[in-house]
C-alpha cells in the first residue's frame, strides 16, 4: 500500500540584509568613540542613521569608507559577503556601495561627465587614450536609469540645485545594478532648498522601488519621520535603537530618543506688546537679484522672519542689506541714518552696525584652521586694531569668555581650532562671532542648519535672548517650524516681493500655507513604495532609551 507523504510546506529563508554592520567599536588612543554598535540596512529600504554631534554617526561613515579602522572583531557585510576590514574603496564599489559625502561631493569647475566618471575613466589598451564617446554613454544609460536629464557638458557649478543633486545620486548609482546595491548619503542634503529637497527624494524613491537601499545620515529630523522606513539612533558611541519602524513617529517623539530625555519645549515667542512710537528700522525699496522694490520695518526687539519658495527672493534680502551682494536701489534706514545700499560694501555695513550671520560656516564666514578666540573676535580686532596698537590678548579672552558663557560652546578651549568642534559648537562660534559686535540689526540665513537638536535649542534661545536686549532681528529660513519658534512676524516672498504677511503668533501650518498659497506642501517620500522585502530578523529592536 502506497505510503502518502505530506509535503513539509518550506518557508523561504528572508534574505540577507542589504548591509550588516556588527561588534563595531572604535578607539582612539584612550577614548573609545564606538562600543558595539550594530546597524541593518534592509534590501529596498531607506534607513535613517541618526544622533547628536559626538555620538559616533561620522566615525560610522569613515570606516564605511575605509578611512577608519575598526578594532579587531568588527564585521561589515553587503548582502552576506564579508567585507575585509578596513573597508577597501574598490572592493566596497564592486559589491555595489556608494557614497555620497556632504555637498554632494561635487567639483563645481567639472563638467557633469567628468563629475560622474571621475576615478572610472579608462584609457584604449594601447595609446591609452581616453575613449569620451564611451564614456558619455555610460553616464547617459544611468541617467536614464533614474528618467532624469542632465547636460552633460555642462560645469557642475552652474547646474541648478536639484540638477547637482541629480548628479550626484547618478554618480552613486553607477556601480549598482537595479535591485542591488546600497547608497550612503553622509549628511548630503544639508544645502538643499526644499525644492530640490522635495526632487531629491522623488528619486530616492525610484530607486528604493527597485531594491537598491539607501543609507542616509542626516541632522534634519523632517528626512527622518518624513521618508526613512527605519531608524537606527546612536547615543554615546552605542546603538541605543536599531531598526525602529518609523511609522507614525513625530519629531518629539525622534528628539527625546536622541538626546534620552525630554527636551524642554522651545515656547514660541510671546507676542510683543510695541506701541507706535517704538524705534524701527526701515528696509526702503530694495531691488537687486530677485528681490524687486521691497519695503518694511523691523521694530526694536523684533524678530521678524523671511521665507517662500526657493527663487523667490527672500534669502537675497539679507546679502544685499549687508553689502554682501550688490543691490541695484534702496536702502536701510537705521538709527543712525540713511544708509544707501547701491555701492553698499561689507565693511560699510558692520561700520553701520549690520551683522550678517550667513548660510554655510565653512565656506562663509569661519577660519576652520584658526582658534576658536580668533574667529570670535576677528571682527572686532580687525575694525579696532592696529599694528602700533593691537587688541590684547587679555581682552580677546575675556571676550571669548563671555560668548562661551552665553551660547554653552564646548570645549571651553579658546585656543582650539574650530575645525575640531561639533558642527553645532562651530555654529554657536559663528553666531557669536558677529553678535560680539554688539549690532543693530542682526540678519540670519538659516541660523540652524545642520546642527543637532541640542545645539538648535540652544541657538534658539539665545537669538530670543538678544532680541529682548533691544536688537532689531531678520532671519530668513526655510524651516517652517524654526520660523514659528523664532519669529514675531513672517513675511512671505513670491516672485521677489513680500506676497503675505503673517502678524503675531503663528503655527508652522500657517506658514507652510501662506507659502503655498492655500496649497500643500509636497511629502518628502510617500511610505510603501520600497521594494517591500521582509525586514532581517531582530531588525526593529530597541535599546534601553
Amino acid at each position: 500500500m502506497a505510503q502518502h507523504q505530506e509535503a513539509r510546506a518550506v518557508t523561504p529563508a528572508p534574505p540577507a540584509p542589504r548591509l550588516r554592520v556588527a561588534s563595531l567599536n572604535k578607539t582612539f588612543g584612550d577614548n573609545r568613540v564606538l562600543t558595539d554598535v550594530r546597524l541593518e540596512v534592509a534590501p529596498g529600504e531607506l534607513h535613517a542613521l541618526v544622533g547628536q554631534n559626538g555620538s559616533g554617526k561620522s566615525t560610522v561613515a569613515k570606516i564605511l569608507t575605509g578611512i577608519y579602522t575598526p578594532d579587531p572583531g568588527a564585521s561589515v557585510e553587503i548582502d552576506g559577503r564579508a567585507l575585509d576590514l578596513p573597508v577597501l574603496p574598490q572592493e566596497s564599489r564592486a559589491h555595489g556601495m556608494a557614497v555620497v559625502h556632504q555637498s554632494l561631493g561635487l567639483v563645481d569647475e567639472f563638467s557633469v561627465l567628468e563629475n560622474m566618471r571621475v576615478g572610472r575613466l579608462r584609457g584604449s589598451r594601447f595609446t591609452r587614450r581616453i575613449d569620451w564617446e564611451r564614456e558619455r554613454q555610460e553616464a547617459e544609460a544611468v541617467f536614464a536609469r533614474i528618467g532624469r536629464r542632465v547636460p552633460l557638458h555642462a560645469p557642475v557649478g552652474s547646474l541648478l540645485e536639484e540638477d547637482r543633486a541629480t548628479v550626484a545620486i547618478a554618480r552613486a548609482l553607477q556601480d549598482a545594478t537595479p535591485g542591488t546595491g546600497l547608497i550612503v548619503f553622509d549628511e548630503s542634503t544639508r544645502a538643499l532648498s526644499r525644492r530640490s529637497l522635495e526632487h531629491f527624494f522623488a528619486i530616492l524613491d525610484e530607486i528604493v522601488a527597485t531594491g537598491t537601499s539607501v543609507l542616509m545620515i542626516t541632522h534634519r529630523l523632517e528626512e527622518v519621520v518624513g521618508a526613512a522606513d527605519r531608524v537606527t539612533i546612536l547615543r554615546d558611541g552605542r546603538s541605543v535603537v536599531s531598526g525602529r519602524e518609523v511609522g507614525d513617529m513625530t519629531e518629539a517623539e525622534l528628539t527625546s530618543l536622541i538626546l534620552g530625555r525630554n527636551l524642554g519645549d522651545l515656547d514660541a515667542r510671546e507676542h510683543l506688546e510695541l506701541g507706535p512710537d517704538t524705534p524701527s528700522i526701515a528696509v526702503d525699496g530694495v531691488t537687486g537679484l530677485a528681490v524687486r522694490d521691497v519695503s518694511f520695518t523691523v521694530r526694536r526687539g523684533e524678530i521678524v522672519g523671511l521665507t517662500g519658495l526657493g527663487g523667490s527672493g527672500y534669502d537675497d534680502l539679507p546679502y544685499l542689506l549687508a553689502g554682501a551682494s550688490r543691490a541695484e536701489a534702496g536702502a536701510v534706514v537705521l538709527p543712525s541714518g540713511r544708509l544707501a545700499l547701491a555701492g553698499l560694501d561689507s565693511v560699510a555695513a558692520i561700520d553701520a552696525g549690520i551683522a550678517l550671520v550667513p548660510e554655510g560656516r565653512e565656506h562663509s564666514g569661519l577660519a576652520m584652521h584658526e582658534s576658536v578666540a580668533e574667529n570670535i573676535a576677528f571682527a572686532q580686532t580687525a575694525r579696532a586694531g592696529s599694528p602700533l596698537a593691537p587688541v590684547s590678548r587679555a581682552n580677546e579672552l575675556a571676550l571669548v569668555g563671555e560668548w562661551f558663557d552665553k551660547l554653552g560652546v564646548v570645549p571651553r578651549k579658546p585656543h582650539a581650532l574650530v575645525n575640531t568642534y561639533s558642527g553645532g559648537n562651530q555654529q554657536k562660534v559663528f553666531i557669536a562671532k558677529w553678535l560680539a559686535t554688539d549690532p543693530t540689526f542682526l540678519l540670519l540665513h538659516e541660523p540652524t542648519q545642520a546642527v543637532d537638536v541640542g545645539a538648535r535649542h540652544t541657538i534658539v534661545e539665545a537669538i530670543h535672548a538678544m532680541a529682548e536686549t533691544g536688537l532689531h532681528v531678520l532671519v530668513a529660513g526655510s524651516d517652517e517650524n524654526e520660523l514659528a519658534l523664532l519669529c514675531d512676524r513672517v513675511l512671505v516672498f513670491e516672485e521677489g516681493r513680500i506676497a503675505r504677511e503673517l502678524a503675531g503668533p503663528c503655527s508652522p501650518d500657517d506658514i507652510v500655507e501662506a507659502i503655498y498659497a492655500g496649497g500643500s506642501r509636497a511629502q518628502l517620500r510617500p511610505r510603501g513604495h520600497g521594494a517591500g522585502a521582509p525586514r532581517p530578523s531582530g531588525a526593529a529592536s530597541e535599546g534601553h532609551a
